[in-house]
């Protein structure tokens, strides 16, 4: 495959509708993840380790097989504990990222629904009448009301001329 033509396929790929507007979803998506990751960490999870006696539920972990207290007998946080080399199991962390899950998720099917409740507005909604109809002997288009057609000056069937 020549080099022109390798180029000219992968800008006609790039610039495709869809490509684009993934492209799009993918970054407002990420910004998004960001925002929620800074709500659970910043505004949700501190008044919750408050109510549980001021425990920073980042800092949450439980420590396999070793000792996870310093030399003056307090708790090492979750990085002293990974500096010195102990396995722990962040479950604080997890604890985060869950919520984090569980609002993106919550997000994504509030979205969701309301595309799907737009769409079913869109199906509802009766079919508009005509405005139009086709003469029969000209075949023009004409208004639904008219009893002659503008083009061919045809009388229109169905129209009975009123005697005055």
């Amino acid at each position: 495959m020549s080099g022109k033509g390798f180029i000219k396929e992968f800008k006609e790929f790039a610039v495709r509708g869809n490509v684009i507007d993934l492209a799009v979803g993918v970054i407002i998506g990420g910004a998004f993840g960001k925002i929620v990751t800074s709500v659970v960490n910043d505004i949700i999870m501190p008044p919750i380790g408050k109510l549980l006696g001021g425990v920073d539920f980042a800092d949450l972990y439980y420590a396999i097989g070793a000792n996870p207290y310093n030399a003056d007998n307090t708790r090492m946080t979750l990085a002293q504990a990974k500096e010195a080399g102990i396995a722990v199991m962040a479950f604080g962390q997890f604890f985060n990222v869950l919520l984090d899950f569980m609002i993106v998720a919550f997000c994504v099917f509030l979205l969701v629904k309301g595309i799907n409740m737009l769409k079913r507005k869109e199906e509802a909604k009766p079919p508009q009448e005509k405005t139009s109809k086709e003469c029969p002997h000209c075949l023009s288009e004409i208004p639904v009301a008219a009893t002659r057609c503008a083009h061919c000056t045809s009388k229109l069937e169905g129209y009975v001329e009123s005697r005055s």
